[in-house]
């Protein structure tokens, strides 16, 4: 049996709670109780299933359960204690009695072992059957009780009182800097999470029944590609040549289309290196699909239909109540097309204007521009400062600039714009489609203005990737993707205010170090 070294106990960053818990594990190493153990605890049951389904009638079979989880607060009733115990399921009560757990020749261990050095943030394990106290909770008459993992850290407390009141943990740096202690101390935290699994299987299971197939594409790329964007650049030794995390799988996807595959799909890691706020965050997750013989008039009905059984799925209606707004998902969506949504707000027609023109226009509306950006993005700020906020329900933005959208098809009808849509929702785009571009010189000549912007200082504007060139040259079918930012869809269907709220690590800058 180890036991505690000098350097543990003279810590200096340690703080009184801190020294006191390592004295109580001292104390247990030298009665030779270890606070770590190696084996597994015969789980039989939990606290959810025990406090839905004990009743007076069928208590006989709860006379022996076994339970453990974490102890979140005790009442000392002297040689009893209450104490109530969390599993993954839920909270339940446990009655402690000294001459329960203790054999008659070791009556003192009680008094050692439990009233002294267990402490609340404990991992126990525990036999004994179910009863029903005298103010009618649902408890268990401990029997027998292990001590599986002592605590070091005391959990957050406001104050110490009979049942010993938790901080709810509302301050978000220590939130989501130590998410594993949030998840410990607010039970909500935990229901958004498991909410977001249920939210992500109802999408599979929605493109799985239609006869999607989910693939796997590269992390790791030589060329980020796929959308307009910052990458994260790293260095490959063996290759002794750099590579970039990956901003966008669309690319990938699309060759897969060109392979013969007629429906894909992938939830998507993406890496873009650029600012955090509410609603971005370096780490995302994206769904994209491609369905080839499709367009983006398709696929702005089959993103209804998405969406509204997964709203369903999740809340079980397909309304949201978002900030006193209620959001509806039910289908059909608002359509209006981007320049018309320039001109509803702010009264000036773009759809003619070059890029000096609308240099100008944003001047006048005082966005701030810079000299790197070509004409596709100045029409994106105006879209942007001025119009996005104001679609709450959802809206698709149709038929984008062709400056705008490098990889869409240009559109069959107006000159000058591509058959593209953004689905906006609460202010925020959700989604982003195409009618995908599958002319190998088109899309040549599209790279190839995109490198223009490069060499103007736009570190967003996309690489030309002579692969997917190839790919094309061999012919894809016409096809529409889209894709679909999952953790914005989280926010609105779980009603989190920040992305950092549906996600269980988000990036945090470093942490700051005492005296800093």
């Amino acid at each position: 049996m180890r036991s505690l070294n000098q350097t543990e106990m003279n810590n200096p960053n340690l703080s009184e709670q801190e020294l006191i818990r390592r004295e109580k594990l001292s104390e247990l190493l030298a009665l030779g109780i270890d606070p770590f153990p190696a084996p597994a605890f015969p789980i039989t049951t939990n606290a959810e299933a025990i406090k839905e389904n004990f009743t007076e009638e069928n208590k006989e079979t709860f006379t022996e359960v076994c339970v453990a989880g974490r102890i979140m607060s005790v009442r000392d009733m002297g040689k009893a204690n209450f104490a109530l115990l969390q599993d993954a399921s839920g909270r339940i009560q446990l009655y402690i009695r000294r001459d329960d757990i203790c054999s008659s020749d070791d009556k003192s261990l009680y008094d050692i072992v439990w009233k002294k050095c267990i402490d609340i943030g404990d991992i126990i394990g525990v036999k004994g059957f179910v009863f029903k106290t005298k103010t009618g909770e649902t408890s268990i008459h401990v029997k027998e009780l292990t001590l599986l993992t002592k605590a070091l850290k005391p959990l957050p407390i406001v104050k110490e009182a009979e049942g010993h009141q938790f901080d709810v943990v509302t301050d978000p740096e220590f939130k989501y800097r130590q998410r594993y202690v949030d998840l410990i101390i607010n039970p909500d935290v935990k229901e958004v999470f498991t909410k977001r699994t249920k939210l992500v299987n109802a999408i599979r299971n929605f493109l799985n029944e239609r006869g999607a197939l989910e693939i796997d594409t590269p992390v790791l790329q030589s060329i980020p590609g796929g959308a307009s964007a910052k990458p994260f650049i790293t260095q490959h030794n063996a290759l002794n040549m750099p590579m970039y995390l990956r901003i966008a799988n669309e690319l990938y996807l699309k060759r897969l289309i060109v392979g013969g595959f007629e429906w894909v799909y992938e939830f998507s890691r993406n890496f873009r290196n650029e600012g955090m706020d509410r609603t971005h965050n370096p780490e995302f997750t994206i769904l994209e699909f491609y369905v080839a013989y499709k367009d983006y008039l398709w696929m702005m009905e089959i993103t209804e239909q998405l969406l509204e059984k997964t709203a369903v799925a999740v809340n079980g209606k397909s309304t949201v109540l978002i900030n006193e707004k209620e959001i509806n998902f039910k289908a059909p969506y608002k359509r209006i097309t981007m320049y018309d949504a320039i001109k509803e707000h702010t009264g000036i027609d773009i759809s003619n204007m070059n890029e000096a023109e609308l240099r100008t226009v944003c001047n006048e509306l005082h966005i701030h521009v810079d000299k790197t950006m070509g004409k596709g993005k100045l029409i994106d700020e105006i879209f942007s400062k001025k119009c996005e906020a104001y679609y709450i329900q959802p809206t698709f933005i149709t038929d984008y600039p062709v400056e705008m959208s490098p990889l869409t098809k240009k559109h069959r009808s107006k000159p000058g714009l591509v058959e593209r849509f953004e689905l906006i929702i609460n202010g925020k785009e959700i989604a982003n489609a195409y009618s995908e571009l599958n002319d190998p010189i088109d899309q040549r000549n599209r790279f190839e203005e995109q490198v223009k912007l490069m060499e103007r200082g736009d570190d967003e504007a996309m690489f030309i990737d002579t692969d997917f060139l190839r790919a094309l040259e061999y012919g894809m079918p016409p096809t529409s993707g889209i894709g679909f930012g999952i953790d914005r869809i989280c926010m609105l269907l779980l009603n989190q205010p920040s992305i950092q709220d549906v996600l269980l690590f988000p990036m945090m800058r470093p942490e700051k170090k005492e005296g800093e």
